[in-house]
């Protein structure tokens, strides 16, 4: 549905993006990910035509340029904070865009906005705006919808409601592009993750090829760190350090038994390294800038 390749943003002489590719096929949620000031949202601004680019960005074959933005009709997005006319009720807000007033209308009981939604989108609550703005981006039954932090101000039940509706949408086919810092939320529906840092992505992977690569490893201690260490290495094994263990891919850890025991030297501890996603979101980053260090 979406193809991005090589893309280059500047401000001024400045790079902020570098050389960025990817895809996203029909129905896929793909979480795109890093710290403040990364890229992400230049990335997103650019594929709605807000700013300008070198590379190629094209939607269903189509290729998206500074003066062709015609197949961008089928995009909804929420970048930022909800662009809402304060003065007009939400209803008229979303009015405005509409092409369907009943499909409209179960927007707006399915996001559970009746309450409230024949007033002044002024006097909403944060919560309330956000809501509006993500059923902006959902008008029209969109085939692509790019949501820049849209769990901002968000209670718990609407959360979920948010990433029920986010499932069902993409179940029907919609393709999402989704940046947020809350990754717990986010790891629960996105199929695909990017990573990006210093506007260069670093990493582009399936969910489950994710997990599996960066979750399958083992906490080691044992009677003699030291010797441990110097074995480990002499024999070619991979392994790190966190504060009291060495961490070693399971693939591994009988050839690392077996050594430490030929030289009788004893386990105390021997567990999965069961990390939680943003470890190994901040591992994945905290690798990278070591390596540019080094460089």
């Amino acid at each position: 549905m979406l193809q991005i390749k090589e893309l280059d943003i500047y401000y001024g002489r400045k790079k902020i993006v570098k050389n960025a590719s990817f895809e996203i096929s029909d129905g896929e949620i793909v979480g795109l990910i890093g710290p403040n000031g990364a890229g992400k949202t230049t990335i997103m601004k650019t594929i709605l035509g807000l700013t300008k680019f070198r590379g190629n960005i094209s939607f269903n074959g189509k290729e998206i340029t500074d003066n062709n933005h015609e197949e961008l009709n089928n995009v909804g997005a929420l970048i930022e904070n909800p662009a809402i006319y304060p003065f007009l009720t939400g209803k008229a807000n979303l009015e405005l865009y509409s092409t369907n007033e009943q499909s409209t209308s179960e927007l707006i009981t399915r996001l559970g906005m009746d309450s409230y939604i024949n007033k002044k989108a002024g006097s909403y609550s944060i919560g309330m705006k956000q809501k509006l703005g993500i059923a902006l981006a959902l008008l029209n039954n969109p085939k692509f919808v790019i949501l820049d932090e849209p769990m901002n101000g968000l209670d718990i039940e609407s959360t979920i409601l948010i990433r029920q509706i986010i499932r069902e949408y993409s179940s029907r086919g919609t393709s999402f592009l989704i940046s947020s810092h809350v990754l717990s939320e986010l790891q629960k529906v996105m199929t695909s993750v990017i990573i990006i840092n210093h506007g260069e992505i670093i990493m582009n992977s399936p969910i489950e090829e994710f997990n599996k690569s960066n979750s399958s490893s083992y906490l080691l201690r044992t009677t003699d760190m030291d010797k441990t260490f110097k074995l480990l290495n002499e024999n070619s094994i991979p392994v790190s350090k966190d504060e009291n263990h060495f961490i070693i891919k399971d693939e591994y850890i009988d050839k690392s038994q077996k050594i430490i025991f030929d030289h009788q030297i004893w386990l105390i501890e021997l567990a999965p390294n069961e990390l939680t996603f943003e470890q190994n979101i901040i591992n994945i980053l905290q690798k990278k800038r070591g390596e540019n260090n080094a460089n």
